[in-house]
């Protein structure tokens, strides 16, 4: 303004035009750098299911189809990424055009206002110079700009993430009940999964007393893993309840409901590290003394110290270095680790060889004395010594009782165990 105030209204003509500009090119980076964070994401996801499903990709020969999978989502990041760069050399050379537009207005209103004789040339140069240390920082700005949108895709994209509620959590007056005894009951419980109307379980109703070795034996689809998965809330009942020692689970702590409850399933889930932490997967605070009784009960120390390291033997992503049998055993002393009163034994012993069963059958046995047990089983041979079968179909329970009972019905379960043991009549 002091060296001349219609030069000033001409430079700063610009700047609303200038934000304006910034503004909306802004708000469309920050989009499209976004839909990048999520076909990244998409992208990534894929590789690594490729990966851990790679000898399934192999045993089908389905190499090329994969590859044309990846070459189909790695096109769409692609095409997210040009959109992007896109919007962003708009925004650069747009910004840029702008402030280069300021200093050739004032160059053209000074060079007619030298005409008019309104401006010298000296007062000229002056202010081109305080212009370009007015659009110097707004260069800088325009960069910074740039990036910083680029940095906060990314982070509301984490935040996002991280504030998703779990289905299930702790009611706010939960009790933390200690350690249960594991009498159970299921009490008119219904479920059905989220957005489907069928029923997998209607109003279903079974007492079991404390130390029962219960097994739950029907055909694929009846619901018994379901059933299963209800007692340590990885699904919430949508009808009825179970209650555990009198207690209505709902109303327990989430971590002291799971800390009583110890699960050993057919498909092992192990993790990357030595034999030894991933036993003490079982309770962290646990000895190394405590670890090897544990792998002792579950029959696994001798095939562990005839590793070279022993117990510091690393096994690999999902104990890929491990046998399925040797995978099991170490599942199984994690579990006596925990040393939990209630345990579920999901298929536990389906996939392995006659041998491997017999062994991973006996740490089963020794478990599960003392605890409440429920067992999922196709093979009857493993649960003729249940205290308790229960037969479930689509239509609930239909059978209960021991081995012998329940032949003597001539029911299902009769049937069930002929065509195992005497094949299709």
């Amino acid at each position: 303004f002091q060296v001349n105030r219609n030069m000033t209204f001409v430079a700063f003509a610009f700047i609303p035009v200038l934000f304006l500009y910034a503004f909306s090119l802004n708000k469309k980076m920050k989009k499209a750098f976004w839909k990048n964070r999520e076909k990244i994401a998409a992208l990534n996801s894929q590789i690594e299911d490729n990966l851990s499903g790679i000898r399934v990709v192999k045993s089908f020969a389905n190499e090329e189809m994969e590859l044309k999978k990846f070459h189909k989502g790695n096109n769409k990041f692609v095409d997210a990424k040009r959109e992007s760069y896109r919007y962003m050399a708009a925004y650069h050379s747009g910004l840029t055009a702008l402030i280069t537009m300021v200093t050739i207005g004032v160059l053209v209103a000074g060079a007619w206002n030298i005409l008019e004789r309104k401006l010298v040339v000296a007062d000229l140069v002056t202010f081109l110079l305080y212009i370009n240390n007015f659009t110097e920082p707004i260069k800088k700005l325009v960069a910074l700009t740039e990036q910083f949108q680029n940095g906060y895709a990314g982070f509301e994209r984490f935040e996002e993430i991280l504030s998703i509620e779990p289905d299930i959590q702790d009611k706010d007056n939960a009790i933390n009940p200690g350690r249960l005894k594991g009498q159970i009951t299921f009490r008119e419980v219904s479920f059905c999964y989220e957005n489907d109307k069928e029923k997998v379980l209607n109003h279903l109703n079974l007492e079991v007393e404390e130390g029962d070795y219960l097994a739950i034996v029907g055909s694929s689809g009846a619901g018994k893993t379901t059933m299963c998965s209800l007692i340590p809330r990885f699904y919430d009942v949508t009808g009825g309840q179970i209650q555990i020692d009198g207690i209505d689970i709902r109303d327990m702590e989430l971590k002291s409901l799971r800390e009583n409850i110890g699960i050993v399933q057919q498909d092992v889930y192990l993790f990357a590290g030595t034999i030894l932490e991933n036993i003490r997967y079982g309770r962290l605070d646990a000895s190394d003394r405590e670890v090897i009784e544990a792998a002792r009960r579950a029959n696994a120390h001798d095939f562990i110290v005839g590793f070279p390291e022993g117990y510091a033997t690393d096994i690999g992503q999902r104990g890929v270095k491990l046998s399925g049998g040797q995978k099991q055993r170490l599942s199984i002393a994690r579990v006596f680790l925990k040393n939990p009163s209630i345990l579920i034994f999901d298929e536990a012993t389906s996939a392995l060889d006659n041998e491997s069963e017999r062994v991973v059958q006996k740490s089963l046995e020794e478990l599960a004395k003392g605890r409440t047990t429920f067992v999922i089983a196709h093979r009857l041979s493993t649960i003729r010594n249940a205290k308790k079968i229960v037969v479930l179909t689509e239509d609930g329970i239909q059978e209960q009782g021991s081995h012998e009972e329940l032949l003597k019905k001539k029911g299902i379960y009769k049937h069930l165990y002929e065509m195992q043991f005497e094949g299709p009549k």
